[in-house]
């Protein structure tokens, strides 16, 4: 991931046979997150596995999310943001000096809490990826892109006959779930989500859960959610902050039914929140 073309490509490479290796696809070691003189987040340590889906959990301005955008580094973008520790994947710091952040970005993608779909139409945002991080060069290599985006994210039969129709006049689920198709089309390996249901209706909620559930399979999924049924729902790995700290983190039967930390079961039977 480094901005001279061969070495790039070399890096490139590198990142992808580690990526398919064993082991945890994500490590943080002792992150920390200060936003001017205020810590957010403190020593936080936590392996991701791949092909799972983990849930982080706690109460609001607990660091759940201010730790998501550690992982494609979207705190880059807070002026007064200041993030220490070490993050790996695919064997190196995604904070190190030489990381090109926009390669990074395309190995890890990112669906936000509200539905953001660009305005333009419904191909050309889930094109947007592949044109900008030159993955397809033919116009069948990215009509091909973009119907196999939009068939993973459950949306293809809903809109293959209007693509050319502006992605913001589908309904709010649609949005979301073209924003999946969005971050996908690159074939990250990594997605993120923050709070992605939380504008969507139940039954748009549920489509997009089952959605998660089969994204699973090909890619390694993070999610920031409030509500612990739909933790308890989608994931597999939890992981339970409380006023900046990471409290727990493993099974989510385990943390549910049998935590180890009293502030854990504060928070699941409602004592805290």
């Amino acid at each position: 991931m480094l901005n001279n073309s061969v070495e790039s490509e070399k890096k490139m490479a590198e990142v992808e046979t580690a990526l398919n290796s064993d082991g945890p696809i994500i490590q943080a070691k002792d992150v920390s997150v200060f936003y001017g003189e205020k810590q957010a987040l403190f020593d936080v340590n936590l392996d991701f596995e791949k092909n799972q889906v983990t849930s982080l959990i706690g109460p609001s301005g607990c660091g759940k999310s201010t730790f998501l955008r550690c992982i494609n580094r979207m705190n880059d973008l807070v002026d007064i943001a200041r993030v220490k520790g070490e993050i790996i994947i695919a064997n190196q710091d995604i904070y190190a000096k030489d990381v090109d952040v926009v390669a990074l970005r395309a190995h890890v993608g990112m669906v936000f809490q509200k539905p953001n779909p660009f305005p333009k139409s419904i191909y050309d945002n889930v094109a947007y990826g592949p044109r900008i991080h030159k993955t397809v060069s033919t116009k069948d290599e990215m009509d091909y892109v973009v119907e196999r985006s939009l068939k993973r994210a459950g949306l293809w039969d809903e809109v293959s006959d209007r693509l050319d129709q502006p992605g913001n006049g589908l309904s709010g689920g649609q949005q979301q779930r073209l924003c999946i198709a969005r971050a996908i089309a690159i074939e990250p390996q990594v997605v993120l989500m923050d709070e992605p249901c939380s504008a969507l209706d139940p039954i748009a909620t549920a489509v997009v859960e089952e959605l998660i559930d089969e994204l699973r399979e090909r890619f390694t999924i993070i999610i920031v959610t409030h509500s612990m049924q739909q933790a308890a729902r989608v994931s597999q790995k939890t992981a339970f902050f409380h006023l900046g700290n990471l409290v727990e983190h493993g099974d989510t039967d385990q943390i549910f039914t049998n935590p180890q930390d009293d502030r854990t079961e504060n928070y699941i039977t409602g004592r805290i929140g």
